[in-house]
């Protein structure tokens, strides 16, 4: 039976028609697009004006503030602010930093960068969250519409890195103001957005408002607890790969390391389109399975794949990337807001998902690749790049035999549960 919306400021949720995933794709669109501008060719920026030393620390501002800001700004404060605002405060705010951050990109500002880099960083990790909680929240039931709004996130970042190439900025400090345009857009742009209701406030001192209890008390289910240990570990890998596969593929005799990335993003693209098909035809866990074990079949590729006979390799296991990505990250993001939604968490648990994948997982990864590339020689050989593939490889295929046998999707008997 239907229920008339006459609660003041709550807005139902939006019908999941064509004018709704069109104006949920552009938000998702502009969202990576502001990422994508600059994070690509940051290092290349900071080695051209001298800063080079201090690479390391501007790319781990991410993974400490997807710690930082999830607690702070994407899980607490949206008990008290909805989505749609957090989002346009976030990004305009956000944006002026961007605007600023090029004047700093010089050796004597150079550790004032990173400093104020990570405060951009804080705000703009939690919208990763905001913008997922708005596009399902919307969404309502149809969930399996969202892989092809996220796909436009994907768009976003390969338009975002053929402009910064085509006007010859991929060595620039400018790179920055061209993601501030688009930061501040996005922001003004979220006021048009859906205005999803924020987590319902609920009785409960400020400390377990702030450490988010009950989000993390979804933890106690056991399939969400496998999920998120599995999405954190797998994380680890993930950031190896960002931080190592163009040094590889380099030693691997390819010249054109950009374009051979690009089909990494293509295959993301292409697979994320098809992701509400297959959702719908196979459900999450064989998802979920397939593409932690994708991890692992690209990490044996790369340990096999040179420079000469099993150059294949290298292609194809960049060319599963799609597979790596969106059959683990976005199948995701949709069980976290199927487990979340009934209990009123959802933005703290895609926040929380964030934290735990972005932050705890990446930051792990880039710790423990900093420690494996330690050990190998100044100027490594593609011998050695394959000795070290190995040990993510084998980690992979260890975490998706845990999921395999540990996990059990319960959803459909948590959602009869919550009807009842």
């Amino acid at each position: 039976m239907a229920v008339a919306d006459t609660a003041p400021h709550v807005t139902a949720v939006p019908r999941a028609d064509g004018l709704l995933t069109g104006r949920l794709s552009v938000m998702m669109f502009m969202q990576f697009f502001v990422w994508g501008a600059w994070t690509v060719t940051l290092g290349l920026v900071m080695q051209t004006v001298g800063i080079g030393s201090l690479i390391g620390n501007a790319f781990s501002v991410g993974p400490i503030a997807s710690i930082v800001g999830s607690f702070l700004l994407g899980m607490a404060a949206a008990r008290y602010v909805s989505p749609r605002m957090l989002m346009v405060i976030l990004h305009l705010i956000g944006g002026v930093i961007l605007f600023v951050l090029p004047s700093f990109i010089t050796p004597a500002a150079g550790n004032d960068f990173v400093w104020l880099l990570l405060c951009y960083m804080i705000l703009y990790m939690p919208t990763v969250g905001l913008a997922n909680t708005i596009a399902l929240k919307s969404f309502g039931e149809r969930t399996d519409k969202f892989p092809f709004v996220r796909a436009f996130g994907t768009l976003g970042w390969i338009t975002a890195g053929l402009i910064i190439g085509w006007a010859g900025l991929s060595a620039s400090p400018e790179i920055f103001r061209v993601a501030a345009v688009v930061s501040i857009a996005l922001g003004l742009y979220s006021i048009t957005l859906p205005n999803v209701t924020a987590d319902a406030p609920r009785d409960e001192s400020v400390m377990r408002q702030v450490f988010c209890v009950e989000a993390f008390g979804l933890l106690r289910q056991r399939s969400f607890l496998i999920f998120m240990t599995c999405a954190t570990l797998i994380s680890i890998p993930l950031a190896m790969y960002y931080a190592y596969a163009s040094p590889y593929i380099g030693a691997a005799g390819i010249s054109n390391v950009g374009g051979t990335l690009a089909i990494g993003q293509m295959s993301e693209l292409l697979f994320m389109f098809s992701m509400p098909w297959l959702y719908r035809r196979f459900g999450v866990k064989p998802l979920l399975l397939v593409g932690m074990a994708a991890w692992a079949v690209r990490y044996v590729l790369f340990a096999i794949g040179d420079g000469g006979s099993s150059l294949w390799a290298v292609y194809l296991g960049v060319a599963l990337h799609g597979v790596c990505y969106d059959f683990f990250f976005v199948a995701g993001a949709i069980y976290t807001g199927t487990i979340a939604t009934p209990k009123g968490v959802n933005a703290q648990a895609q926040g929380m998902l964030t934290l735990f994948t972005y932050g705890v997982g990446m930051l792990l990864g880039s710790q423990i690749g900093a420690l494996l590339y330690a050990q190998l020689p100044a100027a490594p050989t593609i011998a050695d790049w394959q000795h070290m593939w190995w040990y993510p490889a084998i980690a992979a295929a260890v975490i998706a035999l845990l999921f395999q046998i540990t996990f059990r999707d319960d959803t459909k008997v948590a959602t009869r549960e919550f009807a009842a």
